[in-house]
C-alpha cells in the first residue's frame, strides 16, 4: 500500500467506534483550517466485536474493519490514510490484543503511520467537547464518564465503565436489567415486582422463565439487556416502579459526571450516547440530578458522536495538534511519531 499523501484538502483519516451495539467506521477529509474533519463516507456493522479470554478479539475486529475501510477508501478516492483512531469499549482494560495487532495491520493495509488507540470514553469526549476542559458521560449500552482539565500534569479523570456485570450504572444495560428483574419479581410474586414490566418482557422475549437460558450464553448480552430500556421508559408514565428505575439511573449518571468533572470553574459537562433517546422519562430526572450534583458546571450540548471524536483525534494526530492526555491505556499513540505529518497537496 502506498504511503498516504496529502490528497485534496489535507488528506483523509480513518475513525472507528466499537461498542456493545456494533462497529462503526468512517473516513473523513482533514479540514484545511484545522477544524472538525468533514466526514466523507461511513459503514456500520451491527455485529459487535467479540470479547474473549484474552480481551477484545482483534481478529474479529480486523475481519470487519479491513474490508469496510478498503471500500470506504475506494468510495472517496483516498490514497491511504494520514492517521487513524480506533475507539473501543473496554480498550483500557481489555485492549491488549488490539494494541498488539492493529498498528501493523493498518500500516500494512493503508499506510497509516500514526494511530490512536482509545477507550470509547475518550472518543466520546473528543466528539462532544473537542479539546476543551470538562467532563463527558457516554451513556449507551454501557456507561462511563471521563473528564480532563487539559493541563500538562492533569491526565484523565474516569468514573465507572466497569462493564455490565460490575458497573455501567445507569446505562441502557443497567436499566434493561433492572426492568427485567422487576418483571421476574412480579412473575414470582416477590415484592418490588411490576406487572406492567412483566407484560412488556413477555411481549418482547416470550415466557420469562426462558430468559436465563436465552440470555446468559449470548456474547451480546449487554446489548440484549439494553434493548429492554426503551420498554422501561415507555412504561414510566403509568408505572411508578419503571419511573423509579429511570430516576435511579439519572442519579447514577450524575454521580459519574461529578466524579469525573475536573475542579475547574464553569467546566463544560456534556452527555452523549444513545441512552438520551429514551427522552423525558430519563432526561427530566437527569437534569435535576445534574443540577444537584454539579451546580457550578456548565451544561453543554455534545457537538458530535464518538465516531466524530475518533475522526477528530485522527485529524489532530495527523497535524501534530493533539492536546488530549496520552497514556498507556485510555489513549495510546502508536506509529512513526518521528515522521513529519503527511504533506498537503499544492
Amino acid at each position: 500500500m502506498a504511503e498516504p499523501v496529502g490528497d485534496g484538502a489535507g488528506g483523509h483519516v480513518l475513525g472507528v467506534d466499537s461498542g456493545g451495539s456494533g462497529l462503526r467506521i468512517a473516513v473523513a477529509r482533514i479540514a484545511p483550517d484545522g477544524g472538525m474533519p468533514r466526514t466523507a463516507a461511513t459503514f456500520t456493522s451491527h455485529d459487535p466485536v467479540r470479547t474473549g479470554p484474552t480481551g477484545i478479539d482483534a481478529d474479529h475486529m480486523l475481519e470487519q474493519l479491513l474490508p469496510a475501510a478498503t471500500e470506504l477508501a475506494r468510495q472517496v478516492g483516498a490514497v491511504g490514510f494520514a492517521a487513524g483512531c480506533v475507539g473501543a469499549a473496554g480498550m483500557g482494560t481489555l485492549g491488549d490484543a488490539l494494541r498488539a495487532r492493529l498498528p501493523e495491520a493498518l500500516s500494512d493495509a493503508f499506510g497509516v503511520r500514526r494511530l490512536a488507540l482509545a477507550a470509547d470514553a475518550v472518543t466520546a469526549y473528543a466528539g462532544a467537547l473537542g479539546q476543551q476542559p470538562g467532563a463527558v458521560v457516554a451513556a449507551g449500552t454501557g456507561l462511563v464518564a471521563l473528564g480532563a482539565d487539559l493541563t500538562p500534569s492533569g491526565g484523565w479523570r474516569r468514573a465507572d465503565g466497569w462493564g455490565h456485570l460490575l458497573g455501567d450504572c445507569g446505562s441502557g444495560a443497567w436499566i434493561g436489567r433492572a426492568g427485567l428483574e422487576a418483571a421476574l419479581r412480579a412473575h414470582d410474586g416477590r415484592p418490588g415486582g411490576s406487572r406492567t414490566l412483566l407484560d412488556r418482557a413477555q411481549a418482547v422475549f416470550g415466557p420469562v422463565a426462558g430468559l436465563p437460558a436465552a440470555l446468559y450464553p449470548r456474547p451480546d448480552r449487554p446489548a440484549v439487556l439494553a434493548s429492554f430500556a426503551p420498554e422501561v421508559a415507555r412504561c414510566a408514565a403509568r408505572d411508578p416502579l419503571a419511573a423509579g428505575i429511570l430516576a435511579d439511573a439519572a442519579r447514577h449518571i450524575a454521580d459519574a459526571a461529578a466524579a469525573a468533572c475536573p475542579p475547574v470553574p464553569g467546566a463544560a459537562v456534556a452527555l452523549t450516547g444513545g441512552l438520551l433517546a429514551l427522552g423525558d422519562p430519563l432526561r427530566v430526572p437527569l437534569r435535576a440530578a445534574l443540577a444537584e450534583r454539579l451546580p457550578d458546571a456548565r451544561p453543554a450540548e455534545a457537538a458530535g458522536s464518538p465516531l466524530d471524536g475518533a475522526l477528530a483525534i485522527a485529524a489532530a494526530l495527523a497535524e501534530d495538534r493533539l492536546a488530549l492526555p496520552v497514556d498507556g491505556k485510555l489513549l495510546q499513540i502508536t506509529g512513526h511519531m518521528a515522521d513529519p505529518p503527511p504533506r498537503r497537496a499544492g
